[in-house]
This record gives structure tokens, C-alpha cells and sequence, in this order.
């Protein structure tokens, strides 16, 4: 037996894979048995017999792994839902027909027995020995079923034979699902099993579980006769509370409303997700059980406040969404529950707490859902277009009926962007005892405005001046690097201020690429259809994942600056729903952080060093409320470099990584510099020829072209280091004047003065080898003109930027935030530390085929120092200035963007810069449409200010010798 994702623990899969492995469970007679009939997922496949009608592999009886998606099986053809976007193409519309040789035990003869179908795409005819199980059923996403107890050789051998038909002859259902922005799969991608019960039976209950403890249960039976009776019992997921048991009177109906109450439940919600085994006992007039049927439950209260919002339980939620698919490169919609503890700890890290799919999910991610604590909002399938009312009615009855005892569904959706049928919101308070909300999704309607993609100023009559609860159901878009947390913090705020706002939901989680058995197996995500996610096809995670975490975090903390003044206390604020501080725990981690200036023997210590470690103490702090944590200061901390603070929530789950450096950039350098004196090295040399002008020192040669200020050349140890061309000003003007040379006691300088934006740049070179760069730059005293540039107009890229072409280039090691490359509104999530990475060229969200993050190229922020290798020999660029971004190289816009759509502003000329500013990363909006972080600065400076300064050291020593 073998598995996608190695050895499965999860007790709720090992007693599936029992089910399947032995045929079916040897329980009592009055307990409800299974036996699959399939495999339970992706991983975990029982091979069928099988025929395709067209594409590869058609024509002829082969073999195929149910449950899967037959393309991925390597039959069929490929189709992404927005085909329809060109005017000839047409969707692969094969049918598929399955066949299953299967016992039953004998013992079932005397039960009612259905066929069960999880997930069918799309059209479903089921024949059981030849004879027909019932209708078509219409709908790939929902549960459906088939009552085959007279069609059953009990004891011999049974024949199953499926026909399946990818594109669906309801006209509506393809409007609905088959045209959508999303692969269109085809087969029985979802699990097959019979149930069988005794005749007398529950065929199902839909209960309405409340905070007080109060349950309200729809019972939906079969051949129940008069005088028979329910009980009721519950038991704590944890063993731990027993609820008694409780008998309620019945009648002969089908279909009957019975409650009973229990004191001291406890509650369900997404920060204690406490659940129970519920136990619904069939008794006859005399009290002896037929059937038992089992349900887990949660107790809550759900409401929707109309101009107020949602609550749980009495408590206003805000839902930190993420819209996610079915989806896994190796199944298409086929996947399993690992998958689902996987995506929901993973969404749960990034601190979301809601969960939106188009189409009703696999059962087991609902139940990973109720049992890890995510609010879900369940929607009925429809993108754009809508299911017809005939065959709507039928497949929302099978949606509630599936869904509807999950606590963590806490919103219903009927459809997506125009498609909801009007004429089915009504089933939804008829079929759902609890009568959760409904919404449209990006409509404003019921209440509620699901506006999709709105802008920072979302416009009249919208949240910014509107008095309708706002919940955009879709908001910002992750496609390639764009969208998912850039911009979030500036969106978040905004919005969340308002008291009518319930949260959103971020497109989306995953990107989704297919692994195309047609292909060769490359993973293909339709151009820019597809790579819409937070995290790659196999979960890898992008820059935005950090970004998420960080500004979705429940524990913020105040803006504060570690100096010598800081005692130990951090203002925190509490942003649960549902949990005090005080049962959250956080811990502190002090490192120094040598640079390559200090040496260790031979080698350079340019490592972070654990030196202490220990505990916050917490404050009583409930949610919305702000207070001090404090920790006490470990001895030495002041000559360590950096603070890390990580946060755990109740679950002992962590949350937030926070870091702070302990010194800024000039004090850190000044501690690490090596200290040379006149005695230890020869002179520096001073060399001007036809020119250009050459400062030596200790092996190192720095070659200047005179004419344009630039360096031409640079050789350590007679190797040729790939820096030239720079320093260019980046977003000013700036014009050579004048140059200089002369020799500073033991230092060699030369001196560049411009006119313009920069007043003049300083080189100087010690005898140990080491260059400084001092620029002055955006200073009025020059009175070099070029005034327009700084006053009032858009800077996206401000700053100093030199040659070194990309080839040469083959890793970095650097000081500051990372590891991943940040923007201007995407600088949450970087943490200050020691970060290394090799050279990859990774477009984000497209080299699905060797997809590295971090990715290498881009902006990197408050550098300290970094350490570029290159193919001749390692040369490190330290700042003295604080809040300096490196740029290193540029990355490749995607190339399957669609046409005409940078996703990225221009980067400066040159390859390394050293710069003041950097631009945002747009979003499904335009940078325009975002908030104050993400607009470029303007800059102004006048008479008297300073300007701006930025001085850097530039180490081209190859080998490093040891002190003196």
C-alpha cells in the first residue's frame, strides 16, 4: 500500500485504509458499515477497469486509479476552464467508463445498502450488474447516492460499471463549473463506497448545535414506525466530559425537528475548537436499539447583525481569509487528507482564520477544518455562470445535506460573480437548521457588500462611506509576486478601523500547475491563469507568506527601537477573537552577529551566535486590549546585535517572529571594523594615468575613470572582481564637476564634486585594503539646480548603482532583513539576521520546474553588509547608513504574463544598487489604487537640511589575513 506523502498516522485514514484493505468493517448490526470501493484519495487508489472515448490512451480497455482525475492518469485531454476566451476552442469533452468487480458480505442481505459517489465530473450513470442504480446525476462537486439494496447478489460477486461524461448535457452545469477560471478535470475523483444500515434507519440528521448547550437535530429516516424513540449522548473529542444521555419521542415521519439541552458544553470556535461524538441511538417501543449513528458536532452560535457584522458566539469575528481549491499537481481535484492537514496548518500559520472554496471541498478538509479551527465560507458552484433551477435545487440539496453539521461553516455562498440563481436563495434557510447567512460573492447583497478587488478607497457608497457590513470575498490577487501581502498592511488597516468590516479573503492560496502527462510531465499552469497562489503547485512559500504572517499576526507589537534606553518591555496588542494574552507564552533569542570583518582564524566569522535566551512574561490582556510584556535583559545584551522575539499561541502554535537589531548600522560597523595602525601595513599608493586614477593598498587596486566619476576596474591579488560602472545616480541628476586625489596621512582619497543632486562623492582607501564611499547627495547648499527632480514628484528608485553582470554572480551572504527580497509595501516578514542564498533565477509563480525561493534577484532591506560571490573572488559591501536597500540584479517578469502587463516597475540601470527607495509591487489594482505604502515618495529639501548621506566600505580582499 502506498502513499504520496510516506507513512500516514492520522487514525481517521488508518481505519479508511483498513475499510479498503479488508472490504468492509465487522461492526454490530445496528451500527452503519463501509466498505470502499475505491481508494480513500491521492496516494491511497484501488485500480478499475477502464475505456476513454478520445484523447490519449482512448479507444481500448486499459487500467486506471480510482479515485483520480483520468487526465492525470494519462487519459483524455487537458482543458483550463477559460477556454472560452478564444472564439474556436472548444473543451475535451471524452467519456470515460469504468468497470469494478466486488463482494458484499451475505450478512448484508438484510440491510439497506447505497452506493456512494464523494465527487464525480461530471455527467454520472452507475450500473450495478447491469441494471441501472438510478438517474443521471448532473454536478462534479457534490456528494451523491443511490439506494442498491435490490440490485446486490449478497455473498457473490457484483459488477459496477460508471460511465462518466466530462462536459455535462445540462447546458447549466457547464455554465456553472465547466466554465470557470480552473482546470477542467473529468472522472471519479473522489471516493466510492457503499453504506449499509439496518432497514430501519437515520438515513442522515442536520443539526443546529448552540454556545448554550441547547441542540436542535433534524432526523431524516426510513421505515420508522410509531412508538420509537432517539437518544441522544455526546462525548468531548478528548474523552474528557461526558454529556448524558437524553430520549426524545418520535413519530413516523420521514423527516422530524427533536431537540434536547446539555448544561456546560464547551464551545466551538476558530481559537478553541472544541468538538464532540455525537451519538444518536435508534430505539424501538421497547428500547432496543436498530440503528446508531454517529456525527461530530461543535457547539456555537452563529449570527449575522445586519449594519454590525458577524458573531460567533457573541463575539464580533473578523475573518482573515485565503479562497483555496482542491488542488494538487499530482491529482488535479484527487487529493487526501494529509493534503488537508497540511494546507490548513499552513494557512493557520500565515494566522488567517477563514477558509473560501467555489465548490463544496472534500469532507475530510471540513473536518480538518472543525478539528484544527478555521472558519469556513462554503459556496455553491457557480463562476459567472448559473445553475438552472431544476437541476440547482437537486445539487443544493446534496451541497447542505453534505455540509451543513460542520461547525466550522459559519457563511453560505450561493455562487461567485453573477452566478447565483436568485430563485434558490430561499433553500438555504429551509434546508439549513442553523440558517446561516448567505451572501453573493463580490455582489452587495443580503446585507452584506462582497465587493471584489476593492481599492484602498473602495468609493462611494462601499465601506469608506457606506453603512452595509464589508467583506470582500476576493481582495488583492497573488498572482506571480504580486498581491497576497503586498500592500496588506496598508489595506488591512484601513479597513479594519471600520466597525462594518468582517475581513476578507486574499486570492488565493495555491498556485495551480498541473503536471501534464501529456507533456512530459511539466507542470503547466495555463500562463498566467494559474499561478495565483501565496505558495507554489507543492506548497513552496513565497515572499507573501511572511508578509501574511506578520500583519495578520493576533500579537502586534508597537513600533519600538532597541537602544540603550530599551528595558525589557514591549507594548503588545492583542488582536485574537477569542483569547486572552495570558494564555499565550513568548520567548526571546539574543544573537551576535559577526561580520566579516572579524576574523577567526583563518576564515571569517560572518555567522549568528545564540548567546541568550529566555521567556516573556505575559500580560492579562483580553482581545482589543494593549499592555507591556517584559522580559529582563540577559547580561551582555548590548554587545549582542540582534533581538528575536517569537510568539506561541494557546495551542503552543507559533505565530510571529519579530526581530530588532540592537545597534544601528554606523555603531555596528564601528564595533566589527578592523583596526589597522601605520606599523602593521605598508602605505596606500596614489596612481593617475591618462584619465584614470588607480588607489592601491595591501593588493587591492581600485581603478576610477576621471571623466565620469565611475570605476573601471577592480583586481584583488591580481584577480579581476566584476564591480565597474558605478556609482550611477539613481533617480537624480547629478553631473561631474570637478575631481580630486591626494594622500590623508596614511589613506588614500579621492574626491568627485558634481553638480546637481549629488554635492560630492569621497573614495578613500586604508592601508588594510578597505574603500569607503561617502556620498553626499539631495544637499541645497550646492546650489547645483536641477530643482524639479525634488520637489513634488514621484521617486521610485533613489540612490547609487554600479555594474556586475549577472553571469559572474554566484551567491550572497548578507546582514539585514531576508531572506526573501522585499518591496516598498511588502516589507513586513523580513527579519533582521544573517541570510545566505545561491545564485537561482526563479520567476515566482512560473519556474514551476525549478522553483527556488527565495528567489535571489531584487530589492533587499536595511542591509548592514553583504557578501557577493563571483566567479573570480567574494567581495563584501558594508553600510554605515542605516535603512539602505540592496538591489541585486533584476528579475525576469514572468514570461506568460498576459500581454502588455508588467508586474513589476522598472529596476534602476546597473546590477547592484544601494538605494534610499524602492517601488511597490502592485496587485490585481494598480499601484495607484493601493495605500500610502505603496506611493513612491516625494522629496524635499531645503535650504539648511543635511540631505541625504550614504557611506559605505567596500572590501575586495580575497583572502582574509589574520590581526596583528
Amino acid at each position: 500500500m502506498k502513499t504520496l506523502f510516506g507513512n500516514i498516522t492520522n487514525k481517521f485514514l488508518a481505519v479508511l485504509f483498513c475499510t479498503a484493505a479488508s472490504g468492509f468493517l465487522p461492526l454490530s448490526a445496528q451500527e452503519t458499515e463501509v466498505q470502499y470501493l475505491s481508494g480513500t484519495g491521492l496516494g491511497h487508489t484501488r485500480t478499475w477497469r477502464f475505456l476513454c472515448s478520445d484523447g490519449m490512451k482512448s479507444g481500448k480497455w486499459s487500467k486506471i486509479e480510482v479515485p483520480s482525475q483520468w487526465e492525470l492518469q494519462g487519459f483524455g485531454a487537458y482543458t483550463f476552464g477559460r477556454f472560452y476566451l478564444d472564439k474556436t476552442a472548444k473543451p475535451s469533452s471524452e467519456t470515460g467508463t469504468y468497470r469494478l468487480d466486488f463482494k458484499v458480505p451475505e450478512a448484508w442481505q438484510d440491510k439497506s445498502v447505497e452506493l456512494v459517489f464523494e465527487g464525480v465530473m461530471t455527467d454520472t450513470e452507475a450500473f450495478v450488474n447491469g441494471k441501472s442504480a438510478g438517474s443521471t446525476h448532473r454536478g462534479g462537486f457534490y456528494r451523491f447516492s443511490y439506494d442498491i439494496t435490490d440490485k446486490l447478489d449478497y455473498g457473490r460477486k457484483n459488477r459496477l460499471e460508471v460511465i462518466v461524461h466530462k462536459e455535462s448535457a445540462d447546458k447549466t452545469v457547464n455554465a456553472a463549473e465547466r466554465r470557470a477560471d480552473w482546470w477542467l478535470f473529468g472522472g471519479i475523483y473522489r471516493p466510492v463506497y457503499l453504506v449499509a444500515k439496518p432497514k430501519t434507519n437515520i438515513k442522515r440528521i442536520a443539526v443546529d448545535a448552540r454556545a448554550d448547550g441547547l441542540l436542535r437535530a433534524v432526523l431524516y429516516t426510513q421505515n420508522l414506525k410509531n412508538g420509537c424513540k432517539a437518544a441522544f449522548s455526546a462525548e468531548s473529542l478528548d474523552g474528557k466530559q461526558q454529556l448524558p444521555r437524553r430520549v426524545v419521542t418520535l413519530n413516523a415521519s420521514e423527516r422530524q425537528e427533536v431537540s434536547t439541552r446539555w448544561e456546560g458544553v464547551r464551545t466551538w470556535d476558530c481559537e478553541h475548537p472544541n468538538l464532540y461524538n455525537l451519538k444518536v441511538e435508534l430505539l424501538d417501543a421497547d428500547g432496543r436499539t436498530i440503528h446508531v449513528h454517529h456525527e461530530r458536532i461543535g457547539f456555537r452560535t452563529v449570527e449575522f447583525r445586519p449594519q454590525d457584522g458577524f458573531y460567533v458566539n457573541g463575539t464580533k469575528v473578523t475573518l482573515k481569509g485565503v479562497n483555496r481549491h482542491c488542488f494538487h499537481p499530482d491529482g488535479g481535484r484527487t487529493t487526501n487528507k494529509e493534503l488537508s492537514i497540511k494546507d490548513v496548518e499552513l494557512i493557520k500559520s500565515m494566522n488567517m482564520n477563514a477558509i473560501r472554496s467555489h465548490y463544496s471541498p472534500d469532507r475530510h478538509l471540513l473536518d480538518v477544518c472543525d478539528s484544527l479551527g478555521v472558519f469556513y465560507l462554503d459556496e455553491f458552484t457557480g463562476w459567472h455562470g448559473k445553475y438552472g433551477t431544476e437541476v440547482g435545487e437537486k445539487l443544493l440539496n446534496e451541497f447542505i445535506a453534505s455540509d451543513c453539521n460542520h461547525p466550522c461553516i459559519i457563511i453560505w455562498s450561493n455562487g461567485n460573480e453573477g452566478g447565483w440563481n436568485t430563485k434558490l436563495d430561499h433553500l438555504f434557510a429551509e434546508l439549513d437548521p442553523q440558517r446561516r447567512h448567505v451572501v453573493h460573492a463580490w455582489a452587495d447583497f443580503n446585507g452584506v457588500d462582497t465587493h471584489h478587488y476593492p481599492a484602498y478607497q473602495t468609493g462611494p457608497g462601499r465601506l469608506a462611506n457606506g453603512y452595509k457590513v464589508f467583506m470582500p470575498t476576493e481582495f488583492l490577487h497573488a498572482q506571480y509576486d504580486k498581491g497576497g501581502g503586498a500592500g496588506l498592511e496598508d489595506f488591512w488597516y484601513n479597513y479594519s478601523r471600520n466597525p462594518m468590516f468582517a475581513g476578507g479573503f486574499i486570492w488565493t492560496f495555491v498556485d495551480e500547475a498541473v503536471r501534464r502527462t501529456d507533456r512530459g510531465g511539466v507542470l503547466d499552469s495555463d500562463g498566467a491563469n494559474g499561478p495565483d497562489g501565496i505558495v507554489g503547485p507543492y506548497r513552496e512559500k513565497e515572499g507573501s507568506y511572511y508578509a501574511i504572517r506578520e500583519v495578520w499576526s493576533p500579537v502586534q507589537f508597537a513600533p519600538v527601537q532597541v537602544t540603550r534606553s530599551f528595558n525589557g518591555e514591549l507594548l503588545v496588542t492583542n488582536r485574537f477573537l477569542f483569547t486572552n494574552l495570558r494564555e499565550c507564552s513568548m520567548k526571546y533569542r539574543v544573537y551576535a552577529a559577526a561580520s566579516p570583518l572579524q576574523v577567526v582564524g583563518d576564515k571569517t566569522a560572518d555567522t549568528q551566535r545564540l548567546v541568550a535566551e529566555g521567556s516573556f512574561t505575559m500580560p492579562d490582556a483580553a482581545p482589543g486590549e494593549t499592555a507591556r510584556a517584559r522580559m529582563t535583559l540577559p547580561e551582555g545584551f548590548f554587545d549582542a546585535d540582534i533581538l528575536e522575539v517569537e510568539v506561541f499561541d494557546n495551542h503552543g502554535r507559533s505565530i510571529c517572529n519579530r526581530t530588532w537589531p540592537i545597534h544601528l548600522a554606523a555603531e555596528y560597523f564601528a564595533k566589527h571594523q578592523s583596526q589597522v595602525t601605520e606599523t602593521t601595513l605598508p602605505t596606500t599608493k596614489i596612481d593617475s594615468n591618462e584619465g584614470q586614477t588607480t588607489l592601491s593598498a595591501n593588493n587591492v587596486q581600485v581603478t576610477f575613470n576621471t571623466g565620469n566619476g565611475q570605476i573601471t576596474a577592480v583586481k584583488s591579488r591580481d584577480k579581476v572582481i566584476p564591480l565597474s560602472g558605478g556609482p550611477v545616480p539613481v533617480g537624480m541628476k547629478a553631473d561631474l564637476k570637478s575631481f580630486s586625489v591626494r594622500q590623508d596621512g596614511i589613506d588614500a582619497v579621492i574626491t568627485f564634486k558634481y553638480k546637481g543632486a549629488v554635492d560630492s562623492i569621497v573614495w578613500r582607501m586604508k592601508p588594510d585594503g578597505l574603500l569607503s564611499m561617502n556620498a553626499v547627495m539631495l544637499n541645497r547648499g550646492n546650489g547645483g539646480g536641477y530643482k524639479g527632480a525634488f520637489y513634488d514628484t514621484p521617486v521610485y528608485n533613489l540612490g547609487l548603482t554600479f555594474n556586475l553582470p549577472e553571469e559572474h554572480v554566484k551567491g550572497m551572504r548578507w546582514m539585514g532583513r531576508g531572506p526573501y527580497r522585499v518591496w516598498r509595501n511588502r516589507i513586513p516578514g523580513a527579519n533582521y539576521g544573517i541570510w545566505q542564498k545561491q545564485y537561482n533565477n526563479t520567476i515566482t509563480g512560473e519556474s514551476f520546474e525549478n522553483l527556488v525561493y527565495p528567489e535571489f534577484k531584487g530589492y533587499h532591506a536595511n542591509m548592514y553588509w553583504a557578501t557577493v560571490s563571483t566567479d573570480a573572488a567574494p567581495f563584501t559591501v558594508y553600510s554605515e547608513t542605516d535603512g539602505i536597500y540592496l538591489r541585486m540584479l533584476t528579475p525576469e517578469e514572468p514570461h506568460n504574463r498576459r500581454s502588455g502587463e508588467d508586474t513589476m516597475k522598472p529596476f534602476p540601470e546597473g546590477d547592484i544598487s544601494f538605494l534610499y527607495e524602492i517601488p511597490a509591487m502592485r496587485s490585481f489594482k494598480t499601484i495607484s489604487e493601493h495605500g500610502p505604502l505603496s506611493q513612491p515618495s516625494t522629496i524635499r529639501i531645503k535650504t539648511g537640511d543635511d540631505g541625504l548621506h550614504m557611506q559605505l566600505w567596500f572590501d575586495f580582499r580575497a583572502e582574509m589575513k589574520n590581526k596583528k
